[in-house]
Order: structure tokens, then sequence, then C-alpha cells
């Protein structure tokens, strides 16, 4: 058994486009054709939580206190991508899910199909969080909260510290390096590396390019084929890197490394001054949820000092926890991995990138439709 605890559903990597995921209960029936997956048959028993969410976020590391101490089991159905989270809930039928973990962007679409509640902000700890994270926009919609961050993380470059140097990494311009030519490897989803590579190209922000930018965009890209290495899925980062395959992956970060440096793998990451991308995973309660509930407690137990110090270092990916009282416990029982997370107040932290204006928040396109972005990436893997 692999020690990242990671199932990866690559055969969920399929594209619903924008207007099918907001086309609600009328699209269920075509959503489960297009992606080819069964609905997902959740328990309806009530000491059963149900959550939608990226990999790792069921592990008993994270969930088991919150288990013993409301009596209930929490099932998770895991995915991987905003568009195939996105076609679970269209295509799983109502009362499937009383919790989603989904990145940011997809917040807004989750709203506008009707699929999550609005929040009451006095419910969750969001004043003990930094201030940069108290009132996320993309969590907001007319002054009302329909999330709650629980991780984030930044998106710049993973390499091989044996293969690329600190100066290297510099700058995204590392990517065309003969050190590295076949040995770019990519994560197979299109948003944070053509986020990353539109940056390389001078776009801030980076998802709001007009036409002629997204041309250029399509030219990087498309001029990176020769060095490829391949397109990898979470799981296969991990042994990419630690093998050498890959020597360098744009449009991932700290998440890929913290775990393989713990075992030994020079490996690194780093925001290049061109800037990076921030991912956050945010919980929602479910509309259709019979169990509204226990899923607000779940949301309070996960954004709680406890929750964050947890989820922080679950053993799937390790990631930053916006909470700063979930700092302070990890600095007074776990320190070194406080450090390894940048999470320590007397050194330069996570924070510090975000206050110097190089972190840009990963969203859907703006000027272009989600297909047309996805169509660029499988051309480019077609290459």
């Amino acid at each position: 058994m692999s020690k990242f605890q990671i199932t990866d559903p690559r055969g969920l990597l399929l594209r619903p486009t924008r207007r099918t995921v907001l086309q609600g209960a009328g699209a269920l029936a075509g959503a489960a054709a297009f992606t080819g997956f069964g609905p997902f048959e959740a328990s309806a028993q009530d000491n059963v939580l149900n959550i939608l969410t990226w990999p790792g976020h069921g592990d008993p590391a994270f969930v088991k206190p919150f288990e013993d101490e409301h009596g209930v089991k929490v099932v998770a159905k895991e995915y991987v991508g905003g568009e195939p989270m996105l076609a679970l809930m269209n295509q799983s039928p109502p009362g499937s899910f009383d919790v989603v973990l989904a990145d940011a962007e997809y917040i807004y679409m989750l709203q506008e199909g009707g699929f999550i509640d609005e929040m009451d902000p006095a419910d969750y700890p969001l004043a003990d969080y930094w201030p940069e994270f108290q009132k996320f926009p993309l969590h907001w919609k007319d002054d009302k909260l329909y999330s709650v961050m629980i991780r984030f993380g930044y998106l710049g470059l993973a390499y091989r510290t044996d293969v690329l140097n600190e100066e290297d990494v510099k700058t995204y311009k590392a990517l065309w390096s003969e050190k590295v030519k076949g040995k770019v490897g990519f994560f197979d989803w299109y948003l944070p590396t053509m986020g990353c590579l539109s940056l390389g190209n001078g776009n801030k922000p980076p998802f709001d390019i007009d036409e002629a930018a997204f041309e250029a965009l399509k030219e990087t890209l498309f001029s990176l084929r020769p060095q490829t290495s391949g397109f990898y899925s979470m799981a296969d980062q991990f042994a990419m890197l630690t093998n050498g395959t890959a020597g360098v992956i744009p449009g991932v970060g700290d998440w890929v490394v913290l775990l393989l440096q713990n075992e030994g793998v020079p490996v690194n990451a780093v925001v290049p001054d061109e800037g990076g991308i921030q991912w956050t995973e945010s919980m929602s309660v479910v509309s259709s949820s019979s169990k509204k509930d226990l899923a607000k407690k779940f949301i309070q137990y996960a954004s709680s000092p406890e929750g964050q110090f947890r989820s922080a270092r679950l053993p799937a990916y390790w990631a930053s926890i916006p909470n700063r009282k979930g700092w302070e416990k990890m600095n007074a029982e776990a320190p070194e991995d406080a450090v390894k997370l940048r999470h320590t107040f007397d050194a330069r932290n996570v924070m510090d990138e975000y206050k110097e204006g190089k972190i840009f928040i990963r969203q859907t396109p703006v000027q272009q439709d989600i297909e047309t972005w996805n169509d660029t990436w499988s051309e480019f893997k077609a290459m």
C-alpha cells in the first residue's frame, strides 16, 4: 500500500461544461451519461455523514475525533478536479451528500445551481482566521456566506533540487531549461498549470485575459511539448518526482513536496518571481441534505483549532490553514511541523507572500469558457 493514501479516480477527469453543470436536476441524466459513472449510493442512516471531497479528507487522522464526539461515521466520496465535483453534484440523487468540500472558484457555481445553503457567519470561527481570509471573496455573494475555508496553498513550481537550483526556479523560464528537457511533468488538470504559465507570460490576474493574451498562452503551453515527460494524476506526481521521471512540475506546490521531503526525497517548491496561484479547499452545507445540523457541526469542527491542526497534516497531503488558533496549536504541539509548513509567528511565513502581492486566487476563466481552456489542454496533451 502506498504511504501516500490518495485514491485517484482518473476516470472522473472528464468534462462537463459550465452550461451543463448549471442546469440543476434537469442535467442529471445527461451528466451521468457524459461522465460514464453511475450515481453514488450514499448512506441515508442518521449516524452517517456523507461528504463529497478531494482525496484524504475522510481519513481517520482527521475525522475520528468528530466521529467519536458525535457517535457518527463520516463517509467520503472522493473526486479530483472541480468539474468532476460539479458533475457528481449534478448526477447524484438529492440527499446523497451532506457536506461538499470544493475549490473556492466553484462555490459560485454551486450557489447558482442551488446545491448549497447560505451559512450564518456567526456559526463559524471566522474572527480567529487571518484577516485576509475572514471574508474571502469567492465564499460570499451579495454579502451572504456560502462556504468556509478549511485549507489553502500556493501553486508555482515543484522541482528536484538535484536537477534545478534556487536560482533556476526564480522564474517559470526554468521549464524550458536544457536541464529538464524531457523531464517537465504536468498535473493532469488544465486550471493550475495554465494559470501559472499565464503568470509567466505577465498576465495579472492570470485567468482574466483577452483573446490576444489567450492565444499567447496557448503558444507558451504548446512550446513545452518537447520538454514534457508526462501527464500525472495526483498520486503519480509523488512517484514521478521521487523516481526522477519528472525534474519539475508547474502548477503544484508544497502539498506535493512536504511529504516527500519527510522521506528524504530531494525536492522543493517555490513561487517564482512572476507570482503564484492560491488554491483553497472550503466546506459548504449541501441544500438537499437531511442532516444539516450535523453538517454544520462538521464544518465547525473542521474550522476549529483541533480540526485545523489535523487537517493541515492529512496523511494524503499537507496544506496551510487559515485559522490563527490552529497555528498556535501547531506551534505548541508540533513545532517541527509548524516550521515545515511555514506556520511560525517569529519568522517569514506563508502569509508574507500573500501580503507581498505575489499570490493570485485561482478562478475559472473569465473572458473565455471553461471548455475553451479545457480543449486547449486536451490539444496540448494530444500533440
